[in-house]
């Protein structure tokens, strides 16, 4: 089993429950859902002209589309070779969900790594049960894609990005229609730092009980 990767990187997370973590960043190149404001438009095709071998890819020095494609035990051994010391990894994309996760969560969980991954929800699930699932449903995209009822039951998290009050009121007719967990982390995440934006996330959380997410990456402008 390989896997797609448009770059390997060591970060904090800036989103989500996990805010402020060390983590390792492993993300996968292809996306057909095609979400208007995606700040990673260079993952969503995967271009065999683009693609480079794995040192070219550890040279890579910003976005591009350019790929390789590794194993999961490449994967292992190019966070090894870097010496990265996050145990938290984050996989994220493109899509990741449209590719089977379990060789890779096997590898990376036996050699003692915490794993998430950052999903819209419109693939099925092949993940390991322990690894912690983030689903950022996107609704009405032009992809045409649904968001499935067993990604939002399987969800550990649910972090949706909001700008106006409909974006609210279609989150409250998904969560009626795919219902998650009762457990489930609800995170709600003002689009693009909008002041607006941020005003209608923070009131909406307090009256709901919710959590903000406010992308500290962006605030702290690294990666």
């Amino acid at each position: 089993m390989t896997y797609p990767i448009n770059e390997i990187f060591e970060t904090i997370q800036g989103e989500g429950m996990f805010t402020g973590v060390p983590a390792i960043f492993v993300r996968l190149q292809g996306c057909p859902v095609g979400c208007p404001w995606c700040d990673t438009q260079h993952t969503w095709d995967m271009k065999p002209e683009l693609k480079v071998s794995a040192e070219q890819l550890a040279s890579k020095t910003g976005p591009t589309a350019e790929w390789a494609e590794l194993s999961a035990n490449a994967i292992l051994q190019f966070f090894q070779e870097r010496k990265f010391t996050a145990r938290h990894v984050v996989i994220t994309g493109g899509e990741p969900a449209m590719y089977d996760l379990r060789p890779l969560a096997e590898v990376l969980e036996q050699a003692g790594y915490r794993l998430q991954i950052e999903t819209s929800g419109t693939f099925a699930l092949q993940v390991s049960e322990q690894m912690w699932v983030t689903v950022s449903p996107k609704l009405d995209m032009p992809g045409g894609f649904l968001v499935r009822p067993d990604c939002m039951k399987r969800a550990d998290e649910i972090k949706y990005p909001v700008a106006m009050q409909k974006h609210i009121d279609a989150l409250d007719l998904l969560l009626q229609q795919c219902p998650p967990r009762s457990d489930a982390v609800i995170s709600l995440q003002p689009i693009s730092q909008r002041p607006r934006a941020t005003e209608l996330a923070i009131q909406t959380c307090i009256e709901r009980n919710w959590r903000l997410s406010v992308q500290l990456h962006k605030y702290l402008h690294i990666e």
